[in-house]
């Protein structure tokens, strides 16, 4: 039996404007927000809150010491509704601070805590990738790991996820590339997840098409021609995160973790690094399952042989960000078997996900492959 849901409500206003007249958030509300979008958008707009500028507990991925910093902060203070604006680092550290109990955050990702959630989650993303306002999952760096783990419980889901297209226009353009591409694997891994169900897989290529679109704009006409199309990719993350909710990511996110974990590479820029190696592999192992009629059709979109859709992708996303090997981002060949022994023993609830099945050594090939 296969599931399907979507849990927060979704709600789409065109304006910051019209967003705070509808939420009115005043005394009694915890806002994480970065100053430069509280300075741009908020200021004079929220009144009595208590605000949490995230970046001033770190920058980059989410991490443990962040979590545990904020905690520090705001624990003895009294708030009911929790708000989140920004990209999959806010959102995912904020659905913490909807639960009772948060620290120490390593035992909570351990299972060592209850999960009981206690405050009211409302999520509006201010990139166009992670769709982590409509999933239940949170995924932090644990230093004292060295490895990124996800915490998947429906405790963790918004009350509301709200999508406000204004929010995007000042995303530069570096940002936009990593998070869409985060966006357009979410929708492709989820499309072949053996959880994948007719109603995920209506979201994933829906996604597929729109992002892959946009793509083909900015190959066309520059970096210029995606702002048209902003409120649009942020519908598209929407979309895969409804679908990867539902049917989960898979073998190219859970080796994306120790490449980003160690050498801070931006989430969809770890997973571009390994999306083409894994799909190749795949292919090559069972070309004729759901993985054939997904490249059926991305060679429609990308005007292609189904055959060629790999090459062509990375063509395509090469002008966005340049594609580069393992070494390029400096790791150390003798490094690729702690990446695979992180990807094998932290990862299981991704790699339950495969297309098909990876054993270990299949994994080190791709890595080896996706080394030099």
């Amino acid at each position: 039996m296969k599931q399907f849901c979507i849990r927060p409500t979704i709600k789409q206003l065109d304006t910051v404007r019209e967003f705070c007249d509808t939420y009115e958030i005043k005394e009694g509300d915890l806002v994480f927000v970065s100053n430069s979008t509280y300075e741009r958008y908020f200021k004079d707009k929220i009144n009595g809150a208590i605000v949490v500028n995230y970046r001033k507990y770190g920058s980059g991925e989410p991490t443990d010491l962040m979590v545990e910093g904020i905690y520090e902060e705001v624990k003895d203070m009294d708030y009911h509704r929790v708000f989140a604006i920004g990209g999959g680092t806010i959102l995912d550290v904020a659905k913490l601070f909807a639960l009772k109990n948060i620290s120490p955050v390593v035992d909570l990702y351990d299972g060592k805590l209850e999960v009981k959630k206690e405050k009211e989650l409302i999520l509006i993303p201010t990139t166009c990738g992670t769709g982590s306002e409509v999933t239940n999952i949170s995924i932090l760096e644990l230093t004292t790991k060295n490895t990124k783990m996800g915490l998947a419980v429906d405790k963790l889901y918004a009350d509301e996820a709200v999508l406000i297209p204004e929010l995007l226009e000042s995303l530069p353009f570096r940002f936009f590339a990593t998070s869409s591409i985060d966006a357009l694997i979410h929708s492709i891994e989820s499309y072949t997840s053996p959880k994948a169900s007719p109603f995920t897989q209506i979201f994933s290529l829906k996604a597929m098409k729109m992002i892959l679109e946009t793509y083909k704009a900015i190959a066309k006409d520059g970096e210029e021609a995606r702002k048209p199309l902003i409120g649009q990719v942020l519908l598209a993350s929407t979309y895969a995160g409804i679908a990867f909710g539902n049917a989960g990511c898979a073998a190219v996110h859970a080796m994306s973790y120790p490449l980003g974990a160690a050498y801070h590479v931006p989430h969809g820029e770890a997973n571009y690094a390994m999306f083409t190696g894994v799909y190749k592999k795949y292919q090559e192992i069972d070309p004729d399952g759901s993985i054939k009629e997904l490249n059926e059709y991305l060679a429609e979109i990308l005007g292609c042989k189904p055959e060629e859709v790999y090459e062509e992708i990375e063509v395509l996303l090469n002008h966005l960000i340049p594609k580069k090997s393992l070494k390029e981002y400096g790791v150390k060949e003798e490094e690729l078997e702690e990446f695979t022994e992180v990807v094998m023993t932290k990862q299981g609830r991704l790699m339950a996900n495969n297309y098909v099945e990876l054993d270990r050594n299949t994994v080190y090939g791709i890595y080896k492959q996706l080394y030099e």
